[in-house]
């Protein structure tokens, strides 16, 4: 390493003006880093020294006159000023928004030289970022709402703020205390957290009705989406750099596949707990659910329609955990139609529901856009808490094609899973709408966008049957959502069956069915190692309006069967690809939910291709 030789040669130089050839050394080193572009040996020159450098908050008020001070006389006199300059540029190479990534930087580091360390560099930007959240919101606030719809819209917003606001001090707060060679291990949260606070800006944003109104607001989150997106590029430089100083080498961490799961493969059962027959790698709080997984887990309550139960009603079993409760809570839920709206608050981790089954246990509703419900509120089912777990259970909204957008099941909870659940609607069935998402054997009934939001989600080995719209309606399979390609977004559908339903199959000659369509800029899906029925349109994909987004989406297939899996008549969009196995590899469980955090649900997960 660069450090390492320093001290050799410095030890051969003690006569000399240590002082001296130490600035000259480091000069040179970081000049030859910058040639062949080994970021992480300039990054990390400074990694040994204590990481509890803090912040200037008082600096991003002067971000944008941070160049004026970075004069050729200083640059000469200071080479401290000339290795930070590289290192900002270096950390800032790939984000989109360069000068809001350097100038802040840049003139941070004039003021405290500490902060030239790249995980001080990180924990400062996204500071910065929050400080400008809180300016976008400050200026919704004196905005003049006049209609109930634009009124209704701001009512949204303040929650999608708090969300937003909740996931980038998280972030800081993690970055705080996390060490620097274990910042790799904490990457994929880092992605999941800054990504949804993009996502829920835009969910703001889109709450409104078209109009001068709504792009004022837009308007009003540009510079702090920017902020975000341009956190997310250094984040990843910063994961680089440790990579190549092997600090930490993430990508090269054996992930624990399924193939490599005792239980899963039929291995011997040497690495098996001898107590319990579970993995040892299980943790303790999910032990006592998996142990019945094979039947049903023990429940902390019952709820039953029939009173035999001790809540009647899923609302009131979750209202009734205790605020002291600490592990994971069990809710079991008895055969019965649940006509009630559920949530599954923030405060409310860890929380698993199962029923008898996904065809018995329902909960449903049917509040609808065509109702004057907007979009946000008209879930049967929310999910909020992180580290859902949802078996056997079905989730409904009734209000039918005519309802428009009627959501069945909203979630923005973070390493969320489901398995073996049923969602049924028709537009926006299922919104998956930020952070982790794994769907394990499901069913997803539905006609216009019917998987929809701005997750990273995976769907494996499920179900997706595409109903009969209105008259004049097309069908799309799915509607991603996301906004800038710095995030780690995407709906992947893997393993899964495409099919029409019983009330389609005989006018699928008629009305067109397509596997997507671009509900944002950077909107990314993937199909792969499914089977696709022959309603599905040649095109295979369909536009959002004109060519928006055509040049900028990520729509790939892998590997498809089935009569509607021919990709010779697809589009010809350069956003469109048939991709290899390599690049397939990319949306699997393992490397593109960083799964591993799947193994202590179980729920089976295949961390790879299939096949």
């Amino acid at each position: 390493m660069a450090f390492q030789d320093f001290d050799l040669i410095s030890e051969r130089r003690r006569n000399e003006k240590r002082q001296k050839m130490r600035k000259r050394i480091m000069i040179g080193v970081v000049s030859s880093v910058v040639l062949v572009g080994m970021i992480g040996a300039v990054l990390f020159i400074v990694v040994k020294n204590d990481d509890t450098g803090n912040s200037n908050n008082k600096n991003s008020k002067e971000s944008g006159k941070a160049q004026k001070n970075h004069t050729p006389t200083n640059t000469a006199n200071n080479p401290h000023v000339t290795v930070s300059d590289k290192i900002v540029k270096l950390v800032c190479s790939t984000a989109d928004y360069k000068d809001r990534c350097e100038e802040p930087l840049n003139k941070a580091i004039q003021n405290d030289p500490k902060l030239s360390q790249p995980k001080e560099l990180l924990k400062l930007y996204v500071k910065l970022a929050e400080d400008e959240i809180n300016k976008a919101f400050n200026k919704t606030v004196s905005m003049n709402f006049q209609s109930e719809e634009e009124k209704g819209a701001f009512e949204d917003c303040k929650k999608l703020f708090e969300d937003a606001k909740d996931d980038i001090a998280t972030s800081i707060s993690h970055l705080a205390q996390t060490e620097v060679k274990k910042v790799s291990e904490k990457i994929p949260d880092f992605n999941s957290w800054l990504s949804a606070v993009i996502t829920f800006q835009q969910d703001c944003v889109d709450g409104f009705p078209e109009g001068n109104v709504k792009t004022e607001v837009q308007t009003g989150f540009k510079d702090s989406m920017e902020f975000i997106s341009n956190s997310l590029a250094i984040l990843s430089q910063v994961a680089s750099a440790i990579t190549t100083t092997g600090q930490q080498n993430l990508s090269a961490r054996g992930r624990l596949l399924l193939s490599q799961n005792p239980i899963a493969n039929n291995s011997p059962l040497d690495s098996l707990d001898k107590t319990d027959g579970l993995p040892s790698w299980i943790n303790h709080e999910d032990r006592r659910v998996l142990k019945a997984m094979d039947n049903k887990p023990e429940p902390n309550v019952t709820v039953a329609k029939d009173g035999s139960g001790k809540f009647k009603t899923i609302s009131e079993a979750l209202n009734a955990i205790p605020q002291s409760f600490t592990g994971r809570y069990v809710i079991y839920v008895k055969e019965g139609v649940y006509d009630e709206q559920v949530t599954v608050t923030k405060k409310m981790q860890n929380i698993t529901i199962y029923g008898d089954g996904s065809q018995k246990s329902i909960i449903t509703g049917n509040k609808n856009y065509r109702d004057g419900v907007r979009t946000f509120l008209t879930a049967s089912f929310v999910v909020e808490g992180d580290a859902f777990l949802g078996m056997a259970m079905g989730f409904r909204n009734t209000a039918g094609p005519e309802g428009h957008q009627a959501v069945a099941a909203r979630v923005q909870a973070d390493r969320a899973v489901f398995a073996n659940c049923r969602f049924e609607g028709y537009q926006d069935t299922l919104y998956t709408q930020a952070h982790r998402q794994f769907y394990r054997s499901c069913i997803v009934t539905g006609t216009i966008d019917f998987i929809f939001g701005d997750a990273a989600v995976v769907f494996q080995n499920c179900i997706m049957i595409v109903r009969k719209p209105m008259d004049g309606q097309q069908n799309m399979v799915t509607a991603q959502g996301r906004k800038d390609k710095q995030q780690a977004t995407g709906i992947v559908l893997q393993k899964c069956t495409i099919k029409a339903d019983d009330s389609l199959v005989p006018e699928k000659d008629k009305i067109r069915s397509y596997l997507g369509r671009p509900w944002k800029e950077y909107s990314r899906t993937i199909v792969m190692e499914s089977e696709i029925g022959d309603f599905i349109n040649p095109d295979g994909w369909t536009a959002w309006m004109g060519d928006f987004a055509l040049n900028t989406l990520y729509y790939a297939e892998y590997a498809n069967t089935g009569p509607g899996a021919s990709t010779s008549a697809r589009v010809k969009w350069p956003g469109y690809k048939v991709i290899n196995k390599d690049e397939a590899s990319k949306f699997t469980v393992g490397t593109f939910l960083k799964g591993t955090w799947l193994q202590s649900t179980g729920v089976p997960a295949v961390q790879g291709l299939i096949n």
